[in-house]
């Protein structure tokens, strides 16, 4: 009886590649998260009138710094 043995599709390389590519991507996130928070952090500093010159109440702060950061297509 003739047994098969199956081997791994991912090469070394592909292997690499896509840890990088992992990395990478938790690297931008962890970067704009941070810009999330700085941004929260910096509208939340200002006062009620300051947000109000600029149309703003405290409740849309984190709506806002959301939008600045990662664009009005985030949730």
């Amino acid at each position: 009886m003739a047994t098969t043995y199956s081997t791994s599709t991912i090469a070394p390389n592909g292997f690499l590649n896509a840890a990088k590519d992992v990395m990478q991507r938790l690297q931008v996130r962890a970067t704009k998260y941070g810009q999330y928070r700085q941004t929260v952090k910096e509208l939340s500093e200002l006062s009620n009138r300051d947000l109000a010159d600029m149309g703003l109440n405290r409740s849309f702060i984190k709506r806002m710094a959301i939008e600045a950061v990662y664009g009005s297509d985030e949730a």
